[in-house]
């Protein structure tokens, strides 16, 4: 690495600090392995712009992502364009783990910037194969790394509990129900606009719509756009 690349890393690091360092991926390693840490993985960041492919179905991935401004969607298509929503990603949130590490030929989802995204890009290989250097910090990665796939598992299921309901006031109550109890309030805002509530949740727009006004009127819910108040 040269003197400039260098720089540059030093830069990144300082700017995306906080928002790095809440990545589950990085948690038990101090702040001066950081720097090691960063040399050894050469890790690198991309800007997408909103609608723009990270990882486009058909690809085969080797790399995991980090989010570190904006989000992305990770989707799922059938064969006539009817999507549904896998996953919203966050800032210091990671994607791409499961994939990466089964080493599979043909990815299966896509992933979408859904706003102006800045994302950090590692080599899966590189975060679980420990180098030359014989690092430290290689055994809180693969450490850290097995702890999200174990989440990742458990997000899914939580999903699959939400989507098995029959009905849509159904999956929206639960949806809502898990939603308030993660912010620990019954007012919060969700991650998604009507369109991709409607996509996560497997339903018809419309329908949900529909159903969101009879629950308003019903007086179980306040709801404008993205903001939700569950009442008693």
């Amino acid at each position: 690495m040269n003197m400039l690349e260098f720089q540059q890393k030093e830069v990144f690091m300082e700017k995306n600090y906080e928002i790095i360092k809440q990545c589950l991926l990085f948690e038990g390693i101090d702040d001066n392995e950081m720097k090691t840490l960063f040399k050894c993985l050469n890790a690198f960041s991309r800007f997408y712009q909103k609608n723009e492919s990270v990882f486009s179905v058909g690809d085969r991935i080797l790399a995991v992502g980090i989010v570190l401004s904006g989000s992305v969607h990770v989707l799922q298509e059938d064969y006539w364009g009817n999507r549904t929503i896998l996953a919203h990603v966050m800032p210091g949130d990671m994607f791409g783990e499961a994939f990466s590490c089964a080493e599979i030929e043909y990815l299966p989802v896509s992933v979408i910037a859904a706003e102006s995204t800045e994302i950090l890009l590692i080599d899966y290989k590189k975060i679980i194969a420990t180098c030359s250097s014989v690092c430290v910090f290689h055994i809180s990665l693969i450490k850290n790394m097995m702890k999200l796939l174990a989440e990742k598992n458990i997000m899914l299921t939580q999903k699959m509990e939400i989507i098995t309901h029959r009905t849509t006031r159904e999956r929206l109550l639960s949806y809502l129900s898990a939603q308030a109890i993660k912010a620990g309030t019954n007012c919060f805002t969700i991650p998604f606009n009507r369109q991709e509530l409607a996509d996560y949740l497997s339903v018809e727009r419309s329908a949900m719509s529909t159903e969101l006004s009879r629950m308003q009127n019903e007086g179980l819910i306040k709801t404008n756009r993205s903001l939700f108040e569950l009442l008693l």
